[in-house]
């Protein structure tokens, strides 16, 4: 288990809640969720379909804000913010890394790692820093390719190189290994665990699997928007 003394966690939620209206109806997908998540560590995030996995990672990644409670990242409060300053933060802090890769399919690997720090406005040494964030993933051989090009497990690479290419505080992997064999998923994690142990960078990794969920130190079920149950892994 990471050493959380004399640390702030990264992650705070209090009572967080989310509420979606469809016409008359309303749907609870989280319904006071409470989690402090600290730097370094590696967690799991599992449950059922409809459990609240997706909403309390879109609220993480703030791509979504909350109906009620509070989030602070990195010890700023900001499930109140508004999108715009949602999106600079979200640019900064955080890098995802989706089952289906996410790549534009016209723009070959280098370009595709550029993409945060163009969007950042943080274009200083571009060429340099996204070929350093290619090299840690093992493709440097690969910086023209295109996703087409790629195997699916080299497409994962890239999409972590651009995950990690703004040194973000937090990696936030939805099913990394969803769309990829065994061996290939298991390259995967192995470089995402490297990746938190030579940088210290948090990891929170949504799954289904069991066997990925195992290689965190930590384990969290969801049900019914609910924190269900919290176990040790690793």
């Amino acid at each position: 288990m990471t050493d959380t003394l004399n640390k702030e966690p990264v992650i705070r939620v209090n009572n967080l809640m989310k509420v979606y209206r469809m016409g008359d109806v309303e749907v609870h997908a989280l319904r006071g969720i409470d989690l402090e998540v600290w730097p370094g560590e590696i967690l799991a995030i599992m449950g059922p379909s409809g459990s609240g996995k997706s909403t309390l990672m879109n609220m993480i990644g703030c791509l979504d804000s909350p109906s009620g409670g509070e989030y602070y990242l990195d010890g700023q409060l900001v499930s109140d913010l508004v999108d715009d300053a949602l999106a600079s933060v979200r640019n900064k802090k955080i890098g995802f890394v989706f089952q289906n890769y996410n790549l534009l399919p016209r723009a070959n690997a280098l370009q595709n790692v550029e993409l945060p720090l163009r969007y950042s406005g943080n274009r200083t040494n571009l060429y340099e820093r996204s070929s350093a964030a290619l090299e840690k993933v093992g493709l440097a051989d690969r910086m023209r390719h295109k996703p087409m090009e790629l195997s699916g497990g080299q497409q994962q690479r890239v999409a972590i190189a651009r995950a990690i290419v703004n040194e973000p505080a937090i990696i936030l992997a939805d099913e990394p290994t969803g769309n990829l064999d065994s061996q290939s998923g298991q390259e995967i994690m192995d470089l995402l665990l490297s990746l938190n142990a030579r940088s210290g960078t948090t990891l929170i990794i949504v799954t289904h699997d069991q066997g990925v969920a195992a290689q965190a130190q930590r384990i969290i079920h969801l049900k019914d928007g609910l924190v269900d149950m919290e176990e040790n892994g690793k």
